[in-house]
């Protein structure tokens, strides 16, 4: 097990993912701000869905979630149709535009990475992709599972500024 030490510098380093963040949002076409990106994403990655289930998975609040489903709607980006369970409730649904939408994303992200990690080798890239990847299995996935946090220890404090 690692030394409280090696902890906190973790989480100073994992505090500087927002900067990394930052920058791939500077990349995003004017039309799609990250909102529209991530429910592109999430129906792309989770299938058809309500708007109840995309806000659990944005984590957002439903008002947000609805702004950001007008959003790409408008742009013909999604299309919502009745639900045949319910039919007060739509489903969501990514059409081709939306898919050609998510491509230029994915294109834009991957070059990004490309240039801004061109020294590194293929092994360090995959080495952090398979951390990055096992970090996020440690935490479960955030938005779809309520998980506490361990009581806090008033001896310790791991400061998260960098």
């Amino acid at each position: 097990m690692a030394e409280q030490a090696q902890y906190e510098e973790l989480a100073r380093q994992l505090s500087g993912v927002g900067v990394v963040k930052r920058e791939m949002a500077r990349i995003l076409p004017t039309d799609c701000p990250g909102g529209s990106a991530a429910v592109l994403t999430l129906l792309d990655r989770h299938g058809d869905m309500r708007i109840g289930r995309l806000a659990e998975l944005l984590a957002v609040d439903m008002s947000v979630t609805s702004r950001h489903v007008t959003h790409v709607a408008e742009r013909g980006w999604i299309e919502r149709s009745p639900d045949p369970a319910d039919k007060r409730s739509r489903i969501l649904r990514l059409t081709p535009v939306g898919r050609a939408k998510l491509d230029e994303l994915s294109r834009r992200t991957t070059d990004l990475l490309a240039d801004r990690l061109s020294d590194w080798t293929d092994d360090e890239v995959g080495e952090l992709t398979r951390l990055m990847a096992r970090l996020r299995t440690s935490f479960g996935d955030c938005r779809s599972t309520a998980r506490s946090a361990p009581p806090a220890d008033p001896t310790t404090r791991t400061p998260a500024r960098t």
